[in-house]
């Protein structure tokens, strides 16, 4: 007997109503008896089966779907018109709207301050709140919602999930349950029902966060495991093939459009863009740098501006900047807005990522859905993999400068050795001329191998630069590289030059895309020998340099390289800096001839 009938029948014979009851002594007993073996059990059975189903809700939901079932649970046990769920955002210090049954989209406030609301005095109280009169009720400030859904009283529930670790907050909340009735009196039974079941829903959070905690080990440890098996391929690791392996492991958490990795100038003045997902030209010009005054996002991400709106459009937090409605946000640029509106960008997380307390780097993530919140666990999660890839874009440009450094390292050695002997010569018997030429060369090739590693943090500023004589001297260092390698029958022709072409670029850029293209170029020659050719030119708005072998190109190899799909290094590091520098490079086949030209934007006009 669950119940003291004894007590419960004096209890009873105490009511008003009941002394005034013409009935004989036994009925009381008679009916707590039905009512314990009838009334009782089937209302414990109906109360069990619904607590059940909250239970038994799918973990694997979102949140927001997981509280919206939760919601319709709890309006149909109960007998409401429906029910909705806020959380608190410790960050913005405001009540989030995070489901709801049936679900309400727009027409629901995103946000709603934690003072002065009955939602935030649930949150602070961790107390049912009864409202019997929404229109008479102060503290429910949006009045709307009586006419647009017909209800005039709530029960507000308090929901509470406990933390896991000591770093983190308990997430709490509020579940509002929603009547027709004006002047609604809620039983004492109604409101430990929706209590009890409001418990039993932070149980399925609960089970939700255990299970996300597990799988963002798995996604980290598979991150480490995607950008070491990079690292150990021949070709040693790459951005773009550590973006295209990483980036779909966050498939399950974010619906993502595109992602992007930015690194951040001393001076905070320019953002550059080191990696994204996916490589294309319509979507990252990797290398391309923005001032970080063209959007307020940026200048937020980076400390140097105060967030002073109140805008439901967007979450401003210590960890992370969220732009909900692109369209409507005073963060991003109009130029942004167009970009957004035209691949179907919903929201945009701005990620800051922090060295010795600093800026250094920030990611950003393009969402097809509307998120209007991320979870701590995500955020981990976030962090973790703009770390992992901060490492990743430092080992590729290390990997880059050590392929380059081969030529200029042999050549530097060959006149060192020419310079050497001139030395030990008789003062009558040296060529001063020569010796000057030694020298220039070598203080040129030693300040580029300086240039190439300083090049692993930054590549210097943007300057006019001559094309033909970059190439010129390009090809002299690979004469003395062929010279050093002792290869034979190759025979060098230069020119014709056009001596005024000149472009706007990191001369380092320019230098590595003929290094690259000159030894490739030099490999392709057969064993027999054959020509290695160069020459300039303009062309319409170009800057054009051709670099021709003799060696036959097939037509499936040609396109491999075209669309940069080939193995080697040195074609992965000219396609990238020949899109930073907005050019183009094409390959012409004639006969047992090859030829690659490089067309990059011509700097004014020739005079």
């Amino acid at each position: 007997m669950i119940i003291n009938l004894e007590n419960l029948v004096e209890a009873v014979k105490q009511e008003p109503w009941a002394k005034e009851a013409l009935v004989k002594d036994d009925f009381w007993a008679l009916l707590m008896a039905w009512v314990d073996q009838h009334f009782l059990s089937r209302f414990l059975e109906q109360v069990t089966r619904q607590i059940d189903e909250i239970v038994d809700i799918d973990p694997d939901l979102p949140e927001p779907r997981i509280l919206e079932k939760a919601g319709q649970y709890m309006a149909d046990f109960l007998g409401a018109h429906h029910a909705s769920v806020r959380i608190y955002d410790p960050q913005t210090e405001q009540m989030l709207s995070y489901g709801s049954h049936p679900a309400e989209g727009e027409t629901r406030e995103a946000f709603i301050p934690l003072e002065g609301s009955i939602a935030g005095e649930v949150v602070k109280s961790r107390r049912p709140c009864l409202v019997p009169d929404i229109l008479d009720e102060e503290r429910y400030q949006n009045k709307d919602v009586i006419h647009r859904k017909g209800v005039r009283s709530l029960m507000a529930i308090p929901l509470e999930i406990t933390r896991f670790s000591p770093i983190e907050r308990d997430t709490v909340g509020v579940i509002q349950i929603y009547y027709k009735e004006k002047g609604r009196e809620f039983t004492p039974l109604e409101i430990q029902t929706a209590d009890l079941m409001a418990k039993r829903l932070s149980f399925v959070i609960a089970r939700k966060k255990i299970i996300s905690l597990h799988r963002s080990g798995e996604k980290k440890e598979s991150i480490i495991g995607h950008i070491f098996r990079t690292l150990g391929e021949r070709g040693g690791i790459k951005m773009r093939e550590v973006f295209n392996r990483v980036i779909p492991e966050l498939a399950d958490i974010v619906n993502l459009q595109s992602c992007a990795l930015f690194s951040v100038t001393e001076d905070f003045s320019r953002v550059m863009l080191e990696a994204g997902y996916p490589e294309s030209a319509g979507y990252h010009s990797i290398g391309k740098s923005f001032p970080v005054s063209s959007e307020k996002a940026f200048e937020l991400a980076l400390n140097l501006r105060d967030y002073e709106g109140d805008s439901v459009y967007e979450v401003v937090t210590p960890s992370y900047i969220l732009v909900v409605t692109p369209q409507k946000s005073d963060l991003i640029s109009e130029r942004l807005k167009k970009f957004a509106l035209l691949h179907n960008i919903n929201s945009i997380l701005y990620f800051p990522l922090r060295h010795d307390g600093q800026v250094t780097h920030f990611m950003t993530f393009d969402a097809l859905e509307q998120r209007q919140r991320y979870s701590d666990d995500e955020i981990d999660l976030f962090l973790f993999l703009g770390r992992e890839l901060i490492k990743a874009c430092k080992m590729e440009r290390l990997d880059d400068a050590l392929h380059d450094f081969k030529n200029p390292a042999i050549a530097t050695a060959g006149f060192a050795r020419r310079l050497k002997k001139l030395l030990e010569k008789p003062g009558d018997e040296r060529s001063e001329e020569q010796i000057r030429k030694y020298a220039d060369i070598l203080l040129e090739e030693t300040s580029r191998l300086q240039e190439l590693a300083l090049s692993i943090y930054q590549v210097g500023d943007e300057q006019v630069v001559n094309l033909t004589e970059v190439l010129q001297r390009r090809f002299e260092i690979n004469r003395e590289a062929i010279r050093e390698q002792f290869k034979q029958n190759i025979s060098l022709q230069e020119g014709p030059f056009d001596p005024e072409v000149r472009v706007r670029s990191y001369p380092i850029h320019v230098e590595r895309i003929f290094d690259n293209l000159l030894n490739n170029a030099t490999k392709a020659i057969p064993l027999k020998g054959g020509t290695l050719a160069i020459r300039t030119y303009a062309e319409d708005d170009w800057a054009c340099a051709d670099i021709s072998n003799t060696g036959h190109m097939s037509e499936e190899d040609r396109s491999r390289v075209l669309g940069d799909e080939g193995e080697g290094r040195g074609l992965y590091i000219t396609h990238r800096v020949i899109r930073i520098l907005k050019g183009r490079i094409d390959i012409l086949v004639s006969g047992d001839m090859t030829t690659f030209v490089v067309r990059l934007p011509l700097y004014g006009k020739k005079t």
